[in-house]
């Protein structure tokens, strides 16, 4: 599962060191996951950016849905799997282990939603958005640079800027959710394909 081309890359080690000394996660799903279960998302398949070893993947596949997880991290991806399996999900979740700066998903209108929390890049927004297929959503989580007060070696581009995700949606987007985090500083937002 670990890619040659992966195995020096600094956010692989620190993540697998997060993930190899933290506990047994809690594999809960994203809040925002969880809103996205009370408006209505088209039938088809899941896609997971940076992951982790993420309960939103197994609520969407506990829905019957195909998701693909996408993450740096084969710690993480290795835990996805083991409870994906115990919970008899494993055949409806593809985990690929992938750095996301130039890992890009498969032909445009496949997915029914795009989910990702607590990352940002705007080289992976623009075809992850392209991937939604028609009534799909776009559930987005990110920094702010409100965050970057409290966490000042936090990268600016790690950051959502003013008007980000929002501005970089094609016109066939509609902006559904768009909530700031002050606390956390982050951006919740959301928006539906025509």
């Amino acid at each position: 599962m670990e890619p040659r081309d992966l195995s020096a890359h600094p956010d692989r080690v620190r993540w697998n060191a997060k993930y190899e000394s933290a506990d047994v996660p809690r594999f809960a799903p994203h809040a925002l996951a969880e809103w996205a279960f009370a408006t209505p998302v088209p039938d088809g398949p899941v896609l997971d950016l940076a992951s982790g070893p993420s309960g939103s993947a197994l609520r969407f596949a506990a829905e019957g849905r195909a998701v693909t997880a996408v993450d740096v991290s084969e710690v993480a991806l290795r835990l996805l799997r083991a409870e994906a399996r115990r919970r008899g999900l494993d055949d409806l979740i593809t985990l690929v282990q992938a750095d996301l700066a130039t890992w890009r998903p498969a032909p445009a209108d496949q997915y029914a939603a795009v989910l990702c929390t607590g990352f940002w890049d705007e080289r992976i927004f623009r075809p992850a958005v392209e991937a939604v297929r028609s009534r799909g959503l776009v559930l987005w989580e990110a920094f702010t640079a409100e965050a970057r007060r409290h966490r000042p070696r936090l990268p600016s581009e790690w950051c959502l800027g003013q008007d980000e995700p929002g501005c970089l949606l094609p016109e066939r987007f509609t902006i559904i959710l768009q909530q700031e985090l002050p606390d956390q500083g982050k951006r919740r937002f959301a928006a539906r394909a025509a």
